[in-house]
């Protein structure tokens, strides 16, 4: 399954940008990816690891703004279309994972 971080953080002052930098770096190293501007995603490999990231996200919240999370399937998320200009792209994969026995 697939998180989505979708959010729209006010940057008109001094500490809202450094409230915005601080919430965008931490999607980074949680393994998010941006998508586009203010939609990241992250691939997950069960429910349960959608519900810890989903409180990590949650954690690092800003106090002003608005923050959507929502979770889809592969199926769902490879059925997404891409476009570029008027050319279709190819959606993101899922990252290789390994199964340990």
């Amino acid at each position: 399954m697939w998180l989505m971080a979708m959010f729209d953080l006010p940057v008109k002052s001094k500490a809202q940008k450094r409230s915005y930098t601080r919430f965008r770096k931490h999607l980074l190293n949680q393994g998010f990816c941006k998508l586009q501007y203010s939609v990241y995603a992250r691939h997950c490999p069960s429910e349960d690891s959608a519900s810890h990231y989903r409180d990590s996200v949650a954690r690092e919240l800003p106090s002003e703004g608005q923050v959507r999370l929502m979770s889809i399937t592969d199926r769902q998320f490879g059925k997404m279309q891409v476009f570029v200009g008027e050319m279709s792209v190819a959606t993101e994969s899922a990252p290789v994972q390994l199964m340990l026995f």
